[in-house]
């Protein structure tokens, strides 16, 4: 039977809650609304299915991978389709070659008011709400049941999610049905909570005196690609940009993107994409325009398949290993030392105060909160 314990242990994927024949596990959300496995155990007959299906850990399988993925800078040769992406459209590339061949993608949107979650295409304009950046760990309930039963119906099937997500899947799939199923990795650098995002919705449509109508976690069309710009739209006022800042602070981050196991060039998927930053290192003209680069791993023999497939709408060049290493594929994004500080704030004290209070630079206050929380902890 699963146990969560400690929070840092637990990407919450879904893996254990999909694969339980008894519905005996239901994914709650915490205070932030990141969700974690409960048991109920009146349902539960102790299979241990939901613990052999856990793959947040170090021993996740790379029986597929290459020993060093090979590793391109690419870019789309549409130029449409870069602006209309946050960096170099590979998603688009990749997507496009799945859905020529009648396949499904999955990937993260949002549902209701800007929830961000993951959802099913069938076809380009359904892949298109897919494009682009969204700092907040999708919903998963219900996708990977769904993506079974694609793969059951002979389906090909394109799922695109964090490193985490793709590890939980591929091991709920299982090798069988893993032949049509492609696994797609974003290198990323930490999630926020989707609690910390639906209250920073609320916040910003108070302030405006309007309804949240259209947002943009990383608006390129007016600053470029590297200005990480995000934008806001509402029904009676123009487009107001901020930056993203907020929703890059480590303090909101899931406990377990301090502890994450897949921080290295072992990828558990086919292809990674990700941001190239220091691309003019290499091969300067390629982003001058500063609209966008694509880092890709190759990772699998399947993931040089699909690549080779899609070259030809490519403008791409052979990496250098040193060059393209960023942060997250060295090591995870470090836990913040103020997080229980923090949640201790959101509970208390409210969103507006914990979301705006700088734990970056800590007062003397902030610092003998910790001290104290610290001791207390220590002593049970």
């Amino acid at each position: 039977m699963i146990q969560i314990i400690n929070p840092e242990n637990c990407c919450g994927c879904t893996a254990c809650a999909s694969i339980c024949p008894h519905h005996a596990i239901t994914m709650t959300d915490d205070q932030f609304g990141f969700k974690y496995p409960v048991v109920n155990q009146n349902l539960c007959v102790n299979c241990g299915l939901c613990d052999k299906v856990c793959s947040f850990n170090s021993n996740y399988d790379l029986s597929l991978n290459f020993k060093i993925p090979v590793a391109y800078g690419a870019r789309h040769k549409k130029i449409e389709e870069v602006i209309k992406s946050r960096s170099g459209a590979l998603f688009v590339a990749i997507s496009d070659n799945i859905l020529k061949k009648g396949g499904i993608i999955y990937g993260v949107g949002y549902k209701g008011h800007y929830i961000v979650s993951h959802k099913r295409a069938t076809t380009a304009d359904e892949r298109d709400e897919f494009r682009g950046s969204k700092y907040v760990q999708s919903d998963l309930t219900g996708i990977f049941t769904n993506i079974k039963d694609d793969l059951k119906a002979g389906k090909i099937v394109m799922f695109v999610g964090t490193a985490c997500q793709t590890a939980g899947l591929n091991s709920y799939i299982g090798p069988i049905l893993r032949k049509n199923l492609l696994l797609v990795d974003i290198v990323c650098h930490g999630t926020p909570g989707p609690k910390i995002w639906k209250d920073y919705i609320e916040y910003l449509e108070t302030q405006n005196g309007s309804k949240l109508i259209n947002v943009n976690f990383r608006d390129k069309s007016k600053y470029g690609w590297a200005a990480h710009k995000e934008s806001f739209e509402f029904e009676n006022k123009r487009p107001e940009t901020q930056n993203t800042a907020p929703f890059y602070k480590r303090i909101f981050f899931r406990e377990s993107c301090g502890n994450c196991h897949f921080c290295n060039l072992n990828r558990p998927s086919d292809i990674t994409i990700a941001d190239f930053w220091g691309w003019e290192k290499q091969n300067p003209e390629i982003n001058k325009d500063d609209k966008g680069l694509n880092l890709v791993l190759v990772n699998t023999k399947k993931g040089e398949e699909i690549f080779d497939e899609i070259k030809d709408c490519l403008n791409y060049f052979k990496a250098d290993n040193e060059i393209m290493m960023q942060p997250n594929l060295l090591h995870p994004t470090a836990s913040h030392p103020f997080r229980e500080i923090f949640k201790r704030d959101y509970a208390t004290k409210g969103f507006k105060y914990a979301f705006f209070h700088d734990y970056d630079n800590p007062t003397f206050r902030d610092r003998i909160r910790r001290y104290i929380s610290q001791i207390l902890s220590s002593k049970g």
